[in-house]
């Protein structure tokens, strides 16, 4: 009965003496012969530092050259790195007031009118300055009074009696 040793784990096995005498007896099982067939390495997750096993087109493709163990991990990275001005749908953050107003919990009424429904809230910049998103210079105002405020010289007045 020929016997062979494994080349991962170097557990005797039985093999068939074609297999030997052709090269194939390598491997005592298929978990042994996944592993010995391996052409990657292993490489530790960016985010968590847990062991992975990357394919060599995979460690050469990667633009990052950071690899992770799942996608949560690289989701993460992702949003720690590509954030602001790197984000690809960045546009100067001239845009952001809303969730300026958004995020510093900024109650949704509108200043004059007092009215809270949000399909009709719009965000006004006091000093008509769109370039300055500081919080002191925005307030929430419905369309008709964001309309008046800028058009009309005693609701403006009327607002910025309020303001104050």
């Amino acid at each position: 009965m020929p016997i062979a040793l494994c080349k991962i784990c170097s557990k005797e096995f039985y093999a068939k003496p074609f297999f030997l005498k052709n090269g194939h007896a390598k491997y005592c099982s298929e978990k042994c012969m996944r592993i010995g067939s391996r052409t990657g390495e292993l490489v530790k997750c960016h985010s968590c530092g847990k062991e992975v096993y990357k394919t060599k087109k995979a460690l050469r493709v990667s633009k990052s050259k950071n690899y992770f163990c799942n996608k949560s991990c690289q989701t993460k990275w992702r949003n720690s790195v590509f954030i602001g001005v790197n984000h690809a749908n960045y546009k100067n953050g001239l845009h952001s007031y809303r969730s300026v107003m958004s995020r510093n919990k900024i109650p949704k009424i509108c200043k004059v009118c007092k009215t809270n429904d949000v399909r009709v809230l719009a965000v006004h910049h006091v000093d008509h300055d769109r370039k300055n998103n500081s919080i002191l210079n925005l307030v929430w105002l419905c369309h008709n009074c964001h309309f008046l405020v800028h058009h009309d010289k005693d609701v403006e007045k009327k607002f910025m009696e309020v303001l104050v």
